[in-house]
């Protein structure tokens, strides 16, 4: 059986106003400026720790590890407890996964966002339901773009990798399909500094709307 792996932030659901309000209680918290969305909104999909990197960076603040280990705990705690505030599934994706699983195919999600993060996130936008495995960035040693979380993904979902297609909004996630030897189509409304056409994915589509012609194109499968 074959699977549709997915990425997360940027891919499935627009979580920049979360993740970005979250950032900015921390900075001002500890006495920092807070950022403004567009100076930091391309660096979303990279993960929490390098926001608030960026954020110290933004603020002409040395940090390390022991500097952003408090500062990340405090992300993730306010993070949880305001995960879905302003979190939606991108226009059409509800309907394209009903769809996918009524033709028969496996869905994973596999995101750098940690299990701890993404497991509720998905619990509150009745997402869960569709999916047949959930692989987060820490549920193996390495994360994306290493092949390890996507062979993860498609495994504990019941599938082979044969046949399986990755669909993401990043360079990330088209290294990680690339290095699991799988096929990626790019849609182009995520978070990049880099837009996915100069990414080299084999397929970009700017709504999910298209996503099934691009899967099928992939798969073989006449239209």
């Amino acid at each position: 059986m074959s699977v549709l792996v997915f990425d997360l932030d940027g891919t499935l659901v627009s979580s920049m106003e979360d993740l970005v309000a979250t950032l900015n209680v921390v900075m001002t918290d500890a006495g920092y400026s807070a950022i403004p969305q567009d100076d930091i909104a391309h660096m979303v999909g990279m993960g929490a720790k390098v926001l608030i990197q960026r954020a110290l960076d933004h603020n002409g603040i040395e940090w390390n590890d022991d500097t952003v280990a408090p500062l990340y705990a405090h992300f993730l705690e306010h993070y949880a407890n305001n995960i879905a505030v302003h979190t939606r599934p991108f226009d059409g994706v509800v309907r394209t996964l009903e769809a996918f699983r009524k033709d028969g195919w496996k869905l994973a999600v596999c995101t750098n966002k940690a299990e701890s993060l993404t497991l509720p996130l998905l619990d509150e936008l009745d997402l869960s339901r569709h999916f047949d495995s959930v692989v987060g960035g820490d549920t193996y040693a390495v994360s994306k773009p290493d092949a390890e979380p996507v062979h993860g993904a498609i495994q504990r979902a019941g599938g082979r990798i044969e046949g399986s297609l990755m669909i993401g909004d990043s360079g990330t996630d088209i290294n990680a399909a690339r290095n699991a030897g799988i096929p990626v189509i790019a849609v182009d409304f995520g978070y990049t500094p880099v837009p996915v056409t100069e990414l080299g994915p084999d397929i970009v589509i700017s709504h999910f709307d298209e996503l099934a012609a691009a899967v099928n194109a992939l798969a073989g499968i006449p239209a």
